[in-house]
């Protein structure tokens, strides 16, 4: 197998211009960068990336480091959506990816900063990851340059950014929504009670209540976890005793197990029962009735934080936290109630 030093000696060249070359230095004049490839290209040697990266006085590499991935519903495809918009916005730069999948709450192997610290990792993206994981705020506290997904810090680190849609902006848009078309026997489907995600979106439903007079003890809130089977056995329980004319939904995978606990209950949607997602995943549009939702740009959000992440890497960040929009769709899952 070829070497960096079998190619500097047959282009006639230092081993630091072959080094060179492969890292696109300005000082190596095209002419010379050109032969060393095609040295390297005859040779059939390639540069060792970990290598380089711990070579190089300035660290190439990127990681993702994502939560309960492997552990999410079939049906949920933001996880994967985020990684496609991160790739896409690497793949455009000069750096590389590393992708570290975990369970936020069992991860006790390894702590995020040794992850980044052995593979000499410049600079890392977070997502699924909760503000209550063990090793999230060590990560935050280091001088490793980090964007978080979904979590707004209070912290003054100039070296974290966030990206996420305006959560209690994206709540309260769908509960006025709910309310305009008269509805007030709404029972709340929530997520998990420890999430930021979740806090913002009890905020703004809060918000929403406030405009029309009410306050959420007016409402019924239930803790499903952001999971579709714990939201179907909450709304079939629900349903024994309690008749809302609404349920709103903290996720589109929640929405699934309400909707069918309500038709197992022999009501129709929206007839008797409306309800509500949160994300727009793939097959809202397909439900029956198709699902009023919140759509989320989870490709759009994977690739602005890698953006920002390399703004902050190289000092060109404008601002720390970035709002990517959000959008209300209309679909058949509402009906609208006489006023009363």
């Amino acid at each position: 197998m070829a070497t960096i030093k079998d190619v500097a000696k047959k282009a006639n060249v230092s081993v630091s211009v072959v080094s060179k070359s492969f890292n696109n230095y300005k000082d190596v004049k095209e002419e010379t960068r050109q032969r060393v490839l095609a040295v390297a290209s005859e040779l059939n040697y390639s540069p060792n990336i970990n290598a380089k990266n711990l070579s190089s006085k300035k660290q190439m590499t990127f990681g993702l480091i994502s939560s309960g991935v492997l552990n999410d519903n079939e049906k949920d495809n933001n996880a994967f959506d985020i990684f496609k918009g991160v790739y896409q916005a690497i793949s455009e730069s000069r750096f590389e990816l590393s992708i570290y999948l975990i369970d936020s709450q069992k991860q006790k192997q390894q702590s995020y900063v040794q992850y980044c610290r052995e593979r000499n990792i410049g600079g890392a993206i977070l997502q699924g990851i909760r503000t209550d994981d063990q090793y999230y705020k060590e990560l935050i506290d280091t001088s490793l340059p980090c964007v978080v997904l979904d979590i707004m810090n209070d912290t003054s680190n100039a070296l974290i950014g966030t990206v996420s849609i305006d959560n209690a902006k994206a709540s309260k848009e769908i509960a006025a929504y709910l309310l305009a078309k008269n509805h007030r026997a709404i029972a709340i489907i929530a997520g998990t009670a420890e999430t930021h995600v979740n806090k913002e979106r009890i905020k703004g439903v809060e918000q929403a209540l406030h405009a029309y007079g009410m306050e959420l003890d007016d409402v019924d809130v239930l803790d499903a976890g952001f999971s579709e089977d714990k939201a179907y056995a909450l709304a079939k329980a629900y349903l024994q005793e309690h008749q809302p004319t609404a349920f709103l939904c903290f996720s589109d995978l929640m929405a699934i197990g309400v909707m069918k606990a309500i038709k197992e209950a022999g009501l129709q949607i929206p007839e008797d029962i409306s309800i509500t997602g949160f994300d727009d995943l793939v097959f809202s549009s397909y439900t029956q009735p198709a699902l009023t939702t919140i759509r989320q740009d989870f490709v759009e959000i994977g690739r602005t934080a890698a953006q920002l992440l390399q703004d902050i890497k190289e000092h060109k960040n404008k601002q720390q936290d970035v709002w990517v929009e959000h959008q209300l769709i209309e679909r058949d899952s509402v009906k609208t109630l006489a006023s009363t």
